[in-house]
């Protein structure tokens, strides 16, 4: 009996997940239970277990392969104890290539679209069609609902060398008097589309440039390290340029004084101490945001196409540092928790990022994000908005400064207080100027009140 091995759903807002790394190969004979294959998102990696004993009959898709929830990924043989030569590899290629006739008659009638209007494609093909000057719109796309794959791309890569007429091709379109990029760029209509910009705006491509700029081409020096890019590094880098892209960064700092929230801290900061939870500036300044978002919304909320939903629960990401880089697992209806809740909270998943525990749900469902520079930080700085988040609150440095204080008489009087900037970045797609200033406002306020249940 033949069992299906299918694309699981891998946290709430996963809906397709790339073929990292096999661990078995057809033939194999494998327990249950045993790790099949590794699966990357834009979340974490994860490995899927096999759900039965049994032989690996056929594996359907290739490392590297985009796959969305519930498509096939390999079959086995339910109690199969003998392993068995695998198949030819143009026998997987056409596997891989074709999960279905059905599929195959579909996609080569009419390829998928994405909403936007463009090519149903990874952050990662698209980057391959950049890197090798093919349009990713011309791509007839072999993966699952006609997706285009970085197979396809390398195959489609001929097709765009401008020395190379291909087969039965219409002959050339007449130059066009104007032109955004130059020929060699055809692509950069696809990633406009893929950051949803309208009006005909051509962005910049990283590492190629725009218009008449090129980047210099990088020369080798004594000495230079070369580092490649990890996976983590590139999902990271691919969201940051699409958040500057697809958002219109707006930043806002606040001063905040925090004499009566340092002392309830110093206060109570042993006793949490002894119970294995630190007690944190942080999950303070986590407790007023939550508050400040409940009653301040439109902070609380993500952009959609033609519209913006603003969400019925208030949870907050908070990055922390794991040894893939930094990551922002989510604290869950974080209104709902006090000091205590939140505290135990950044504890447990700080703990489980640095011991690379963190799991997919951890780090899914945020509806905005506090970040922290560390012991280590500075003033103040504008952080990147945690897509899809339409606002991130950066704290800075703590330091000692002088301040000017209201007497008992009512005189003013100066005196030493620690003092912490925060600066808040929004979308200026649907967050105004003075719905910033009143979150960011609140937020201020109950820190320096600093009346808090500890």
């Amino acid at each position: 009996m033949l069992i299906d091995v299918t694309m699981p759903q891998l946290g709430e807002s996963v809906t397709e997940g790339t073929i990292s790394r096999w661990l078995v190969k057809e033939g194999d004979v494998v327990t249950k239970e045993q790790p099949l294959v590794e699966i990357g998102t834009d979340k974490a990696d994860s490995e899927l277990p096999s759900p039965s004993a049994g032989r690996v009959a056929r594996i359907h898709v290739r490392e590297g392969e985009v796959v969305a929830v519930r498509g096939l990924l390999c079959q086995i043989e339910e109690g199969a104890t003998e392993s068995a030569a695998p198949r030819a590899p143009a026998a997987l290629a056409s596997a891989s290539a074709a999960p279905s006739a059905v599929n195959d008659v579909a996609q080569a009638a009419a390829p998928s679209r994405s909403a936007a209007g463009g090519a149903l494609a990874s952050p990662m093909t698209r980057k391959a069609a950049l890197e090798n000057e093919v349009n990713i719109d011309d791509v007839r796309g072999t993966g699952e609902r006609g997706r285009v794959t970085r197979d396809d791309v390398l195959r489609a890569k001929p097709a765009a060398d401008p020395g190379r007429v291909a087969p039965n091709a219409p002959p050339p379109a007449p130059a066009q008097a104007a032109q955004p990029a130059p020929a060699t760029r055809a692509n950069t209509g696809a990633l406009a589309q893929m950051i949803q910009q309208g009006g005909g705006f051509v962005p910049p491509i990283p590492g190629l440039g725009y218009g008449a700029f090129k980047v210099p081409a990088y020369r080798p020096g004594e000495g230079d390290k070369v580092v490649p890019f990890t996976r983590r590094r590139r999902i990271t880098a691919d969201h940051m340029t699409y958040s500057k892209f697809s958002s219109p960064h707006v930043v806002t700092v606040a001063e905040v004084d925090l004499h009566r929230t340092s002392q309830l801290r110093d206060a109570h900061k042993d006793r949490y101490k002894k119970e294995g939870h630190p007690l944190t500036m942080l999950a303070f300044v986590v407790v007023a945001t939550a508050r400040a978002l409940r009653e301040n919304s439109q902070l609380n909320a993500r952009v959609l196409d033609d519209a913006y939903v603003v969400f019925g629960d208030v949870n907050i990401g908070v990055a922390v540092d794991s040894p893939d880089g930094l990551v922002v697992p989510v604290i869950r209806r974080a209104d709902e928790l006090g000091v205590r809740g939140i505290v135990r909270s950044i504890d447990e998943v700080a703990k489980r990022a640095r011991n690379g525990k963190i799991t997919i749900d951890d780090l899914s469902g945020a509806t905005f994000s506090v970040t922290n520079p560390g012991i280590k930080g500075n003033l103040f700085g504008g952080a990147i908005i945690n897509q899809p988040n339409v606002g991130i609150l950066r704290m800075g440095e703590i330091q000692k400064r002088v301040v000017v204080v209201e007497g008992a008489n009512g005189e003013d009087l100066m005196a030493i207080h620690p003092v912490m900037y925060m600066a808040l970045s929004y979308d200026h797609r649907i967050v105004d100027g003075v719905a910033a200033n009143s979150f960011l406002w609140r937020v201020t306020d109950l820190l320096e009140k600093g009346e808090f249940e500890v």
